[in-house]
């Protein structure tokens, strides 16, 4: 690469200046060594073209961390294997519940909650001993879809319905938290607004610390969609049968051999689910 600005095309169409500390960033996150990290960085680099879409730069450093470690690339490829889960049928709220219970939350999903005007559907209710949580989880299919003001805005007057009403999940409560959770982002606007209005973000790299890719790495709750050593349709057949989640694959090794997978196959999904979720085996 000269040292001429290169500039890409991220998912939303816009553009910006390639970096490559971004990518090195992203690898570093996902667990490459930094001998692997450095030979990628420095292959794109060299290579990398105007114009050049940020997808196509996220192929070929998957291609290649899969060619040297290939746990590893499964880790790397999280933001799209959530993406994934929307044509599975598995709900974006379902998932996001299952973060909460692994936070030592009970929770429930779709809840019809009664406010002090009208009553509202909820995506997922969480509570524990000390708190109450409610959360209006967007899923966009779409990486460069983004979660707008308008979303913000109705989500706003949905928590300012519920505030004053007491609730029965647990004991008797109020609500203490509203959180807007998205597995993609937000705009400008939306963000400038809730942080004004005092309603919680998580979107996939926002906050900077606690997002979205922050609590699924927390909890090592990461969806069959990321492994690697599974082909699509084996993916969706799993899914179909209840298998969804990595750690799922230790607690349903029949449903594995019923789907038809060979012991081989088996045993690498079970090796590579063990990297993402280490307490997996």
């Amino acid at each position: 690469m000269t040292d001429r600005k290169i500039f890409i095309i991220k998912a939303d169409g816009t553009r910006e200046e390639f970096h490559s500390d971004k990518l090195l960033d992203s690898l570093t996150r996902a667990g490459a060594s930094n001998e692997v990290r450095d030979k990628i960085v420095h292959h794109i680099a060299g290579e990398i073209e105007d114009g050049m879409s940020t997808s196509a730069i996220y192929r070929h450093a998957f291609e290649l961390l899969h060619k040297f470690e290939t746990p590893v690339a499964a880790r790397y490829s999280l933001k799209r294997a959530i993406a994934d889960l929307g044509p599975s049928g598995f709900p974006f709220e379902k998932f996001v519940a299952e973060i909460f219970k692994a936070k030592g939350y009970e929770t429930l999903t779709d809840q019809i909650v009664q406010g002090s005007c009208i009553d509202h559907e909820m995506d997922v209710v969480a509570w524990n001993e000390n708190k109450l949580v409610m959360a209006e989880a967007k899923f966009h299919n779409e990486l460069g879809m983004k979660s707008d003001l308008k979303v913000a805005l109705y989500v706003k007057a949905r928590f300012d319905d519920l505030k004053d009403r007491e609730f029965v999940y647990g004991t008797k409560r109020h609500l203490d938290e509203g959180i807007l959770i998205t597995n993609t982002n937000f705009t400008e606007k939306a963000i400038q607004y809730c942080e004004c209005e005092g309603v919680k973000l998580i979107g996939w790299n926002y906050p900077q610390v606690g997002n979205l890719h922050d609590m699924i790495e927390d909890v090592s709750l990461h969806p069959i969609t990321c492994l690697t050593s599974l082909s699509n349709s084996e993916k969706r057949n799993l899914m179909e049968k209840g298998v969804v989640l990595c750690k799922s694959v230790r607690d349903n090794v029949e449903t594995l051999f019923a789907s038809g997978l060979s012991p081989e196959v088996i045993e690498r999904a079970k090796r590579e689910s063990a990297f993402l979720c280490p307490d997996v085996l």
